[in-house]
C-alpha cells in the first residue's frame, strides 16, 4: 500500500495523483480535504479542512508551513493521516505537497516521496521536507534543473519531465469549428486563482480582431472539466505557469504565451524561467499592454515547437516506477511486530 497526500490548492495535484497511481504496482490510498473524483477507483481518506481565520502561530516560528495553535481541523486532520499510517503500515508516503504530512509519515517511519517545486525552497520549513524525503519527484526535464538545490537534492531527485492526464491521447479530428481567415486563442487560467480581469481580456481581443479569443476558468468563464478538444483547436494558448497548466499545453503541443501568477516561493515565475531559458513558449513577467498583443501571438505562432524536451510523453509511467521501486525496496515488519 502506497499514501498519497494531494493538496487541495487547484485540480493540479489531483491530475497528477491520478496519472501516477495508474502506472503504481499494488494500491494507492489517496489522503485529501478533496472531494473524491467519480474517477478514481482506489481507496480515499478524506481530511477535514484545516484553515482558519486568525491562526496563532501558523508556521511554528518559522520551522513549518501551516501548524496552527489549538486549531481543531488541523488536529483532526493530522490524527486521521497518523491513525491511517498506524493501521495500514503502508511501504510508502507520498506527500504533494506538505510538509507537515511528509514529516508525520516519516516521524513514524515510512519511507516518503516529496513532489519537488520550482522556486525558493530554501526556507527552514521546505528544508526539512526535502532533506527528509527518500526521493523528490519533479516533474520537469532534468535538462532544465531548477538552480540553486543543493547536492544532495540533485543527487536523489527523479526529473520525469511534465506529467499530464492527456499524455498519449489522440488528438481530437478537425471539427471546421475554426474559421480559416482567424486564428484561435485559448486563455487557461485554471482554478488556483488569476491576477487577469475582465477588463485585460477586453483589451486584449478588441486589439485583436483577426483572432477569436475563448476563456477557459477564470473571471467570467465557466470551468471547462476536459479542455483538451480546445487546446488541440487552438492556435495559440495564453496560460499561467502552474504546472498543470504548462503540462496539458505540452501535451498539445500548442505554441504558448505563458504569463506567470503571483504565487508562494515564486513557483510559476521559476517555471516561467525554465521555460524562457528552453525557448518552449513566449514568456512575458506581467500582462502585456492591449497594443503589444498582435506582435505577441505572431511570435508564439512562429516559435519552432519544442515541447517534446518538456513532455516526453511517459511521465507517470517514470513516476509509477519510482514509487513501486522504492515501495518494494525495504522489507518491512507487520504493524505490531516487536522490535
Amino acid at each position: 500500500m502506497i499514501g498519497y497526500y494531494v493538496h487541495h490548492q487547484g485540480r493540479g495535484h489531483l491530475h497528477r495523483a491520478q496519472c501516477i497511481a495508474a502506472h503504481v504496482a499494488g494500491p494507492v490510498t489517496v489522503l485529501s480535504s478533496l472531494p473524491r473524483p467519480d474517477s478514481w477507483r482506489g481507496p480515499w481518506v478524506c481530511l477535514p479542512p484545516d484553515t482558519a481565520d486568525a491562526p496563532v502561530d501558523h508556521t511554528a516560528r518559522g520551522r513549518l508551513h501551516w501548524v496552527p495553535v489549538h486549531h481543531r481541523g488541523h488536529r483532526e486532520r493530522m490524527g486521521i493521516i497518523a491513525e491511517w499510517i498506524r493501521r495500514e503500515n503502508p511501504a510508502l508516503f507520498v506527500s504533494d505537497v506538505s510538509v507537515e504530512a511528509a514529516t508525520m509519515a516519516r516521524l513514524m517511519g515510512i519511507p516518503v516521496v516529496v513532489a519537488a517545486m520550482r522556486g525558493d525552497r530554501r526556507d527552514k520549513a521546505h528544508r526539512l521536507g526535502y532533506d527528509l524525503a527518500d526521493a523528490l519527484l519533479a516533474p520537469w526535464p532534468g535538462t532544465l534543473p531548477e538552480p540553486g538545490w543543493p547536492p544532495h537534492w540533485h543527487a536523489k531527485t527523479v526529473h520525469t519531465g511534465s506529467i499530464s492526464r492527456y499524455d498519449g491521447r489522440p488528438r481530437p479530428t478537425a471539427d471546421g469549428h475554426r474559421a480559416a481567415t482567424r486564428g484561435e486563442v485559448v486563455v487557461l487560467l485554471g482554478a488556483g486563482g488569476a491576477d487577469v480581469t475582465p477588463a485585460h481580456l477586453r483589451e486584449a481581443a478588441l486589439a485583436t480582431p483577426d483572432w477569436s479569443w475563448t476563456l477557459l476558468g477564470g473571471p467570467g468563464a465557466p470551468w471547462v472539466e476536459d479542455p483538451w478538444p480546445l487546446l488541440c483547436r487552438a492556435s495559440v494558448v495564453v496560460t499561467h505557469a502552474g504546472q498543470n497548466a504548462i503540462a496539458e499545453c505540452a501535451a498539445a503541443r500548442v505554441p504558448a504565451v505563458v504569463i506567470p501568477q503571483d504565487r508562494p516561493h515564486g513557483e510559476q515565475h521559476a517555471t516561467a524561467r525554465a521555460l524562457r531559458a528552453g525557448g518552449l513558449a513566449t514568456v512575458r513577467d506581467a500582462w502585456p499592454g492591449a497594443g503589444e498583443w498582435p506582435a505577441l501571438l505572431a511570435e508564439a505562432v512562429a516559435r519552432p515547437e519544442r515541447w517534446a524536451q518538456w513532455s516526453p510523453g511517459d511521465g507517470a509511467e517514470r513516476a509509477g516506477r519510482l514509487l513501486t521501486d522504492l515501495a518494494n525496496r525495504t522489507p518491512r515488519r507487520p504493524a505490531c511486530a516487536p522490535r
